[in-house]
């Protein structure tokens, strides 16, 4: 406003400050604030690849990049660059009788979460994908697409998962028709293996694997238009692989699952040892 008023209406520095009651010394303030250029540039373009990471997780990213950052400062160049993500409404929460103790896992492969993701090629055509996911390390253990899913399907990929990782003591789901089937019942059995079903109508019995959906949805499905079965097979592997090796979790200390299964892995040979 002082510009215009100069400009304009050839008001000295003195005057126009006088008549918009500004300090000239506020006026003549040049901020010698670092701009971090180069930094918001590279914050909006992980921001635009991966389209649902919040300011945590780029930092770590930036971090594992050699930027010296901290937290606070990512988040105020992150807001600044209108990046940030629209909060949940939060909804009341209601009085509840808490079930029985679940079992707790305190190694990988003791427990896997098991549950189905619903989604669409561009032509409409409906799939399912079964994700699996391993309760102590959080890693995506398989997720598998197709049009129709059924007990032999869930078995079927079990049986192959079980070749790398053996068989879980415990597997958590809900009540579906595919893991109530008689193929699931005796692939337990044979396996001897607990499955421990959902409470109805209750998903947050299921709540690891119910979370992993939500970011496999965010991040995947819906930052993708699939065009054919295949492509999305290909696309959804790509992300699993992602997820387990790139993504940093915030409850593994921003770690990726498969580096803190490495971690434990090697803390076991040095506790044999």
């Amino acid at each position: 406003m002082v510009d215009h008023l100069r400009d304009h209406y050839r008001a000295s520095e003195r005057h126009a400050c006088q008549v918009l009651l500004m300090v000239r010394g506020t006026y003549r303030y040049q901020s010698h604030q670092e701009p971090w250029t180069e930094l918001r540039m590279r914050i909006r373009e992980i921001a635009q690849s991966r389209v649902r990471y919040g300011y945590r997780k780029i930092r770590v990213l930036l971090n594992r990049e050699g930027w010296a950052v901290g937290k606070h400062l990512v988040y105020r160049l992150y807001k600044e660059e209108g990046l940030a993500l629209k909060k949940r409404p939060q909804r009341k929460r209601k009085a509840v009788r808490h079930r029985e103790e679940r079992f707790v896992a305190t190694a990988p492969n003791q427990a896997w979460s098991v549950d189905f993701v619903a989604d669409q090629l561009h032509d409409g055509t409906r799939f399912r994908a079964l994700t699996i996911l391993d309760v102590y390390t959080r890693e995506g253990v398989a997720i598998e697409a197709g049009q129709s899913l059924k007990g032999e399907d869930v078995v079927r990929v079990l049986n192959r998962v079980k070749q790398q990782r053996g068989v879980p003591k415990f597997l958590f789901c809900d009540n579906g028709s595919e893991f109530t089937s008689q193929a699931m019942d005796l692939w337990a059995y044979q396996n001897e293996m607990k499955i421990d079903f959902s409470r109805p109508g209750k998903p947050t019995d299921n709540a690891y694997v119910e979370s992993f959906n939500g970011t496999f949805r965010a991040e995947c499905l819906n930052a993708h238009w699939f065009g054919t079965l295949a492509e999305a097979k290909r696309l959804i592997e790509e992300w699993r692989q992602e997820y387990n090796e790139s993504r940093p979790h915030r409850s593994l200390g921003e770690r990726t699952p498969s580096e803190f299964a490495s971690e434990y892995a090697a803390s076991r040979v040095l506790t044999a040892t």
